[in-house]
C-alpha cells in the first residue's frame, strides 16, 4: 500500500491540488479494498456473508418471537446492514491515522483524507446491499417508490456524516488514548442491543423511545425500514431531528479534528 501511495504523490507534483486529491482518495481507496480481500477465495463476498450469517442466526431464534408480524424478516435485515455499515465504518475510522500514520511522517498528505477513505470498504458494501435490497423488494411484489428511495439514499448520507464525525473526532484522540478501540468495542456490543434491530421499536414502551433515538443509528433503522419496508414517510420532525443529528456529529467531529490534527503526527 505504501508503494502505492507513494507512486501517486510522486506523480501529482505538477497537478494541481483538487486533481492530486482526488489521485489520492482514488489509490487509497483501491488499495484498501485490494487489501481487505487479497487472498481470499470469496473475495467481496464475505463483506455480505456476515451480516447474511447474522441474519440466519438471528431469524432462526426470534422469528418464532415476532412470528404475527409478516415483515420482520426485511425489518431484520435492513436493520443488521444498516448496523454493520455503523459499526465497521467507526472502528475503521477510529484507528486510520495509526494505521496509516507512515504516510503522515513521509509525505505531505492531508491527515482527513487518510480518515476519510478508511471507511470505504463499508461504504461500497452499503451501496451493494441498497442495490440488493431494492431488488429483492421489486421481487417480492414490493416495489419502493421513488420517494421512498430518495429518502433512503437521504438516511444513508445522514449515517455516512454520522461516521465520518466519529472517524475524524476519534481518530485523533486515539492516537493520544490507545485504550479507545476497546471501549468503542463495548460501546457497539451493548449499541447492538440498545438499537432495535431484532426487535420492533413498539414492543417497548412510548416513554422509552426518546432514549433510543439518543443513538444515532437509530432513527436511521427506523427510518430506512418506514419508508422501504412499510411504505410510511417518517414525520417532517423526525427528518428534522435527524438531519440536526447527522449535521452535529460532523460539526464536532470536524471541530476536534481541526483541534488536534496538526500534532497527530507527535503521537505516531
Amino acid at each position: 500500500m505504501a508503494v502505492a501511495v507513494d507512486d501517486a504523490l510522486a506523480s501529482a507534483g505538477h497537478r494541481r491540488p483538487g486533481s492530486v486529491h482526488a489521485g489520492l482518495i482514488w489509490t487509497l481507496v483501491r488499495t484498501d479494498f485490494k487489501a481487505r480481500y487479497h487472498g481470499t477465495l470469496g473475495g467481496f463476498v464475505w463483506a455480505l456473508l456476515k451480516p447474511m450469517s447474522m441474519f440466519v442466526v438471528l431469524m432462526g431464534v426470534f422469528s418464532f418471537l415476532f412470528a404475527s408480524r409478516p415483515t420482520y424478516k426485511l425489518n431484520l435485515i435492513v436493520g443488521l446492514f444498516l448496523w454493520d455499515f455503523f459499526a465497521e465504518g467507526t472502528k475503521s475510522g477510529l484507528t486510520s491515522l495509526a494505521a496509516k500514520g507512515y504516510l503522515l511522517t513521509k509525505a505531505r498528505v492531508p491527515s482527513w483524507i487518510l480518515v476519510v477513505t478508511s471507511i470505504s470498504n463499508a461504504v461500497i458494501t452499503l451501496g451493494v446491499f441498497s442495490m440488493v435490497i431494492t431488488i429483492f423488494l421489486v421481487a417480492t411484489g414490493h416495489p419502493p417508490t421513488a420517494t421512498a428511495l430518495v429518502a433512503f439514499g437521504a438516511y444513508c448520507l445522514a449515517m455516512l456524516a454520522i461516521v465520518i464525525g466519529f472517524s475524524l473526532a476519534a481518530s485523533v484522540l486515539f492516537l493520544r488514548y490507545r485504550d479507545l478501540n476497546q471501549v468503542w468495542e463495548v460501546v457497539l456490543q451493548a449499541g447492538f442491543f440498545i438499537a432495535p434491530i431484532i426487535y420492533p421499536l413498539e414492543i417497548l414502551p412510548e416513554r422509552f423511545h426518546f432514549y433510543l433515538y439518543i443513538w444515532p443509528p437509530t432513527p436511521v433503522i427506523e427510518f430506512t425500514r418506514a419508508a422501504l419496508v412499510a411504505a410510511v414517510m417518517p414525520t417532517v420532525r423526525g427528518h428534522v431531528y435527524l438531519a440536526a443529528d447527522a449535521t452535529f456529529c460532523l460539526l464536532v467531529g470536524i471541530i476536534i479534528f481541526r483541534w488536534l490534527s496538526p500534532r497527530a503526527a507527535e503521537y505516531i
